[in-house]
């Protein structure tokens, strides 16, 4: 099995970072809890929503690499994202705590990334509608998604 090169995945993630870290602290209180997106969520529960995918995928990521099952069925937080953000309470949790959870749990799933064992990627998970999702797609989708919120909270700035 050839050696599957997630580069570009690792260093988009962390240019996320090192460029959205600064946007972040520079915004006003009013901006970050007072904006909606469509989802009526404001910038500070958009960034606790990422905060709620790197812990789940991180978790997936680790178990997906151990198991001995063919197949893992994991809680799924989708539908439930909206009382993930209320119950962790974001709205009203420190901004620069959140930024900087934010971003050592993304340094911290690089090195999951960067370590993944590669024969480990063809294992699968089944999410609550029965879709299956391999490691390597959960990590190729690890990118996107962060940038789709990443672009959300751009608009509301």
């Amino acid at each position: 099995m050839p050696e599957f090169d997630f580069s570009p995945i690792t260093e988009g993630i962390y240019n996320v970072i090192e460029t959205e870290e600064k946007v972040l602290t520079s915004l006003p209180e009013e901006t970050i809890t007072q904006k909606r997106n469509r989802q009526n969520r404001t910038i500070k529960q958009i960034l606790g929503h990422l905060i709620d995918s790197a812990s789940n995928n991180h978790q997936r990521m680790i178990r997906l690499q151990y198991s001995s099952k063919d197949l893992l069925f994991f809680p799924d937080y989708r539908q439930d994202n909206d009382l993930w953000i209320a119950l962790q309470d974001y709205q009203h949790t420190d901004w620069n705590n959140l930024i900087q959870l934010w971003k050592f749990f993304n340094l911290h799933i690089i090195q999951v990334i960067k370590s993944v064992d590669q024969t480990k990627l063809d294992s699968y998970w089944c999410d609550f509608e029965g879709t299956k999702i391999t490691l390597k797609e959960m990590i190729e989708g690890y990118l996107d998604h962060l940038n789709l919120h990443i672009q959300e909270i751009h608009e509301l700035i």
